[in-house]
């Protein structure tokens, strides 16, 4: 049996080559009205028709609308190969697609006479398909009542119509007078809607087609969100240019602070520095009485000592560890009241000689002093 289901096409858009690319739902689930007359029950004034889930979206059913062609009204006839240049406008461009209870269809339409029909207030698409009908009747589940159910839907064509009849025995779709089936409405109000073209405008990486005041909305809210985010940015930059300038002062500061703090002593180590310095200068004018020492540090002193006693001679050169143990045990021979014969050696100067037992005499006297003088540093 032939039937027709009227929707609204929706989404227009003209193509570069001015073709019209729209959408429209047909063919939903649930349970419709038709009249008994119509559907071969003249004894019922209105038949309750159920088209189940697994009807409307087998694979069968809507493998059948791709590329299903559509007409200027509803023809007389079912459109076929042999009819087809002649009646068709347009066609599905794809393939159907479930769209919560209905079926969802992408179409074109290429002919211009057809294009300005829509585009002049012609927006009734009216699904012509032919189907089974099961007179078993029964309850859905979510417990409506009906006498028929459509199976082995397939469609043959869809039809641009204007509003069909008014009142209760409205039929969308009822174009061409004679082809199709078509429910019973009784409070048929199609949506006015206007003309418009659309816009791909992306949105956070994902392409949206928009009209074009929705595109200049979206252009202007994406400016004004990247302006915002700009001068956060820059804020944002200053506040941590800022902090960091503030951190850096106050680690200056501290930094100072610690050294400050560092160099002055305490009380008690005041005390010890003095003490120190005082008997540096008590043993230096012990061992070498005219030395001077003021303005000296204690190496200075300690150095000013060992050339006093053993002559520049004996230091030149000299690392500050060789001159504080030569300091160490001027300090260990004063301790002892025992005289230096290295350092007097050294102090009066090596005078040549052929009397090798004198020349051995010195050479002993400096190895046994060197080589005793650890032991005897600690027993004064």
């Amino acid at each position: 049996m032939n039937f027709t289901d009227a929707v609204t096409v929706s989404g227009t858009r003209r193509t570069a080559d001015g073709y019209l690319v729209a959408e429209a739902k047909a063919v939903r689930t649930g349970v419709q009205l038709y009249s008994g007359k119509e559907v071969g029950r003249e004894d019922l004034s209105v038949v309750r028709v159920y088209r189940g889930a697994d009807q409307v979206f087998a694979q069968d059913s809507l493998q059948s609308f791709t590329h299903a062609p559509v007409t200027n009204d509803h023809p007389a006839e079912s459109v076929t190969a042999e009819n087809w240049k002649a009646l068709a406008v347009g066609e599905v461009s794809t393939a159907a697609k479930r769209d919560g209870d209905w079926v969802m269809l992408p179409l074109i339409l290429k002919d211009a006479k057809a294009i300005q029909s829509v585009e002049s207030g012609k927006r009734e698409l009216s699904a012509g398909y032919v189907c089974e009908l099961d007179w078993t009747a029964g309850v859905t589940a979510d417990g409506q009542a009906f006498d028929a159910q459509q199976k082995n839907i397939k469609i043959n064509h869809l039809a641009l119509v204007d509003r069909a009849r008014a009142g209760s025995q409205a039929r969308i779709g009822d174009g061409a007078g004679s082809w199709g089936v078509s429910p019973v409405t009784n409070d048929h109000k199609p949506e006015k809607e206007k003309i418009m073209t659309l816009k791909t405008v992306t949105v956070d990486g994902i392409p949206v087609e928009v009209t074009d005041q929705g595109a200049i909305v979206i252009t202007t809210l994406q400016t004004r969100l990247a302006d915002a985010v700009a001068k956060l940015t820059a804020t944002e930059t200053a506040h941590q240019t800022a902090i960091a300038a503030k951190d850096a002062e106050l680690a200056k500061k501290d930094a100072e602070l610690d050294a400050t703090k560092s160099k002055v002593l305490s009380d008690a180590d005041l005390d010890k520095k003095v003490q120190a310095r005082a008997d540096l200068i008590a043993v230096a004018k012990t061992i070498a009485k005219d030395v001077k020492t003021e303005g000296l540090t204690d190496a200075g002193i300690r150095k000013a000592v060992v050339i006093a006693k053993i002559g520049d001679a004996a230091v030149a050169g000299k690392a500050d560890a060789y001159i504080d143990v030569r300091f160490d045990l001027l300090v260990d021979d004063a301790a002892k009241g025992a005289p230096d014969p290295f350092a007097a050696l050294v102090k009066d100067g090596i005078k040549p000689t052929n009397d090798a037992s004198t020349s051995d005499a010195a050479h002993k006297a400096m190895t046994d002093h060197m080589t005793s003088a650890w032991q005897t540093k600690g027993a004064a």
